[in-house]
């Protein structure tokens, strides 16, 4: 690996590896060394590294168009559009390019449905400690950590945070201004931490009560991760606005906001816009994306698959005191330490596993959703030898 002095801004404390090449689980570096993948591109590539149908659907696609812009019709714009609604509870979609923006989109749409549809002055959004939701100006201010905020002042005005599950907190948050709420059902780059279900059906049943709009944050937890399409599916509720992006389309940039068919009028001609979102290329990864996705019954397999891990993880290594909890919905999956897990990271690195932290405390596994048993032991067995290594295993945790 070339340790040159680079030319891009350092914006990421990038790990030593320079992988070159993967295929479902597996990286290989340039080196040449393998590498079992349970980071999945941070949550991207549920359908595994370079999906054979979705690779000849982007390839006839690079034949055909790759940009025009939404000035014009695109078909399969269209034709994505229409699946994500026959799929969710939603009745229309905006395509961008990201996560971040896709909620941005979402807090805009807010806004302007108070403003413009029901003729009132509400502007603010309510969002969660723990939470995030982006790197904009807007999305980071939503954001529930400091550690995103700094040297960003001033920020944009209009934000609130709430305890999360606590639906006291909520009802104390809320004003005559208040909008939206938006809520991810598993606040994953913090942790891990997992929405109660008393929690989300009495802040569902608060929002409609007082005129204000549920957003359910979906960027990670969306397309088949947390063991259902969408993982407010498994909470019985129908949020007003879900925002989408990650898993989407196997790996090209793309986010989507989904919501309902109130908010037509919030979002009409020349009151958002992005050059790049819905653009051929994504728009047909996101489909061959999708069509696998229930095709395969994978939502279902995640549930599977997530549920044997953490039976699995929580029995082998209960002996581990370094470990004080494990948590998960699907296949996200948080393993909580008793100390920072950067040195942990590195050294599972070091015997060709990858995961990434959740927090400072907390490793997260997100492998691609047709993960198999095997997979999963192997990534144990490394898990333990490391755990091992670095306390010699003695003591009991509680899981």
């Amino acid at each position: 690996m070339n340790l040159k002095k680079s030319c891009l801004f350092p914006t990421y404390n990038k790990f030593p590896l320079t992988l070159v090449r993967g295929h479902q689980t597996t990286l290989w570096d340039d080196e040449g060394k393998s590498y079992l993948d349970f980071m999945a591109g941070l949550a991207v590539c549920n359908l595994g590294h370079v999906p054979e149908r979705v690779k000849e659907r982007i390839q006839e696609q690079l034949e055909q168009l790759w940009h025009v812009s939404n000035l014009f019709h695109i078909p399969v714009q269209e034709e994505l559009a229409e699946k994500l609604v026959t799929i969710s509870c939603a009745d229309l979609v905006f395509f961008c390019n990201s996560g971040a923006e896709a909620n941005e989109a979402a807090i805009k749409c807010a806004r302007r449905y108070h403003q413009r549809v029901l003729g009132n002055n509400r502007y603010e959004i309510i969002t969660f400690e723990q939470s995030f939701h982006g790197r904009t100006m807007a999305t980071l201010t939503a954001t529930g950590q400091e550690k995103v905020k700094d040297g960003y002042l001033p920020l944009p005005e209009g934000f609130v945070q709430a305890r999360f599950n606590d639906i006291q907190s909520v009802r104390n948050s809320i004003t005559d201004k208040t909008a939206a709420v938006m809520l991810e059902l598993v606040q994953g780059e913090s942790g891990v931490h997992i929405a109660e279900p008393k929690f989300v059906f009495e802040l569902a049943k608060l929002c409609e009560k007082e005129g204000i709009l549920l957003i359910v944050d979906e960027v990670q937890t969306g397309i088949g991760r947390t063991g259902s399409l969408f993982a407010y599916e498994q909470y019985g509720i129908e949020p007003d606005i879900t925002t989408l992006a990650k898993g989407l389309a196997s790996g090209l940039p793309i986010g989507a906001m989904l919501g309902k068919e109130k908010l037509r009028e919030a979002f009409s001609a020349g009151s958002h816009a992005s050059t790049f979102g819905g653009s051929p290329l994504p728009m047909a990864a996101g489909m061959a994306t999708i069509e696998i996705l229930l095709e395969d019954g994978l939502e279902k397999k995640a549930q599977q698959m997530g549920a044997y891990a953490l039976d699995k993880l929580r029995k082998e290594l209960k002996a581990y005191p370094a470990i004080c909890a494990v948590r998960g919905l699907g296949l996200l999956i948080g393993i909580q330490f008793a100390e920072p897990v950067a040195p942990i990271i590195q050294k599972l690195h070091q015997n060709g596993l990858l995961v990434l932290a959740g927090g400072t405390h907390v490793i997260r596994f997100m492998p691609s959703l047709y993960v198999t048993c095997d997979e999963f032991d192997q990534a144990i067995d490394i898990l333990k030898k490391v755990l091992k290594e670095w306390d010699g295993g003695t003591g009991e945790a509680t899981l």
